[in-house]
């Protein structure tokens, strides 16, 4: 079980954007300003992280690492630049606006197939997607497939995908589920005006919570859907020209989430004047956020890591979706270089 939020509209906007952000990919437009000398004046590496969104604790780990100086360690002056539901990060990237984005796979294997985006993803955040079914403990209380047939569930444009995908896996016949669109306000859960919803899981709980529900948040994961979320990627041309600076930044921003999960606590309202200034989300809600996060981004050989058994099933759930991925859009020998250090 997981929580709920009021930024979690912001969340489901996100992803929802990004599958179309993928196809809207043009190739033509910045391909130039890769490869470019990165070195400032001191002699760092300048990087450029483009973020998947707005500022919230999803991205913790990373303010941490830049506040307490772990990318300066590692030789790289980084810049961090919050998304939003008007930033594409696969754009961003192949303009030249970033070095690194975080972006899903799904996006990713898309902007790649269709579109002949040079992008290779090096890392993974969330080991499983966050995304999740929302329901009621006293209510449709879904938590496993079979509680979804005969529901009513509201769901964004690209968790209608991966819900249907879902359904797939296990048999489910897509006339068995009524899927409406979803404007991301968890209060239709609330009300019962649908059964479910597709929401993250570690950050909209707390908004149920907080008006005296009982949510129950099941992963898709859990329901046979798995899927990597916040994948770190780049160009073919940064992997090949800043290497070492891709590596430092994985390094860095390992050290950044292991320090943020000593005490997820901690960190949040020492950034509620700096980070999280003007997000309008409490920092009761951050907390509860970065405190629901820790089980879906932990992997025994450290965070970032990617294996060759789950890239396989996130290929084939890709392909099932009508995607034409592959695992040579993964490259993993980064993450065996952060891990043999």
């Amino acid at each position: 079980m997981t929580n709920v939020n009021t930024g979690t509209q912001r969340s489901h906007r996100r992803r929802t954007r990004l599958l179309a952000a993928a196809a809207a990919v043009t190739l033509a437009a910045g391909l130039s300003a890769c490869g470019e000398d990165n070195k400032d004046s001191g002699g760092d590496t300048s990087l450029t992280l483009q973020s998947a969104w707005i500022n919230d604790a999803e991205f913790m780990g990373f303010y941490v690492a830049k506040d307490e100086g772990y990318y300066k360690d590692e030789g790289i002056d980084l810049t961090y630049v919050p998304g939003g539901p008007d930033i594409s990060p696969e754009s961003q990237l192949l303009t030249g606006k970033a070095d690194i984005a975080l972006t899903t796979p799904d996006a990713t294997a898309k902007a790649i197939a269709e579109q002949g985006a040079p992008f290779k993803i090096v890392g993974a955040l969330f080991q499983q997607s966050p995304l999740g079914i929302l329901s009621l403990a006293d209510g449709a209380n879904i938590t496993k497939p079979a509680d979804l047939v005969g529901k009513t569930i509201a769901a964004g444009t690209g968790a209608t995908v991966a819900l249907q995908a879902l359904l797939e896996a296990n048999g489910i016949p897509l006339d068995d589920v009524t899927i409406v669109p979803y404007s991301f306000d968890p209060q239709v859960v609330l009300s019962g005006e649908v059964d479910g919803a597709a929401e993250f899981c570690p950050d909209t709980p707390y908004v149920i919570e907080q008006k005296g529900g009982k949510p129950v948040c099941t992963l898709l994961s859990d329901l046979g859907y798995t899927m990597y979320n916040d994948t770190v990627v780049v160009t073919e041309d940064a992997l090949k020209n800043h290497r070492d600076a891709i590596i430092g930044f994985l390094k860095a921003s390992r050290l950044g989430w292991e320090e943020n999960f000593k005490d997820p606590a901690h960190y949040p309202p020492l950034f509620a004047d700096s980070w999280f200034k003007g997000t309008g989300r409490e920092i009761d809600h951050e907390i509860y956020y970065n405190q629901h996060s820790e089980p879906m981004m932990a992997q025994p050989q450290g965070y970032f890591t990617m294996t060759d058994e789950d890239i396989a099933g996130i290929v084939k759930q890709l392909q099932a979706s009508g995607i034409d991925a592959s695992a040579d859009m993964f490259d993993t020998s980064l993450m065996a270089e952060v891990n043999g250090s």
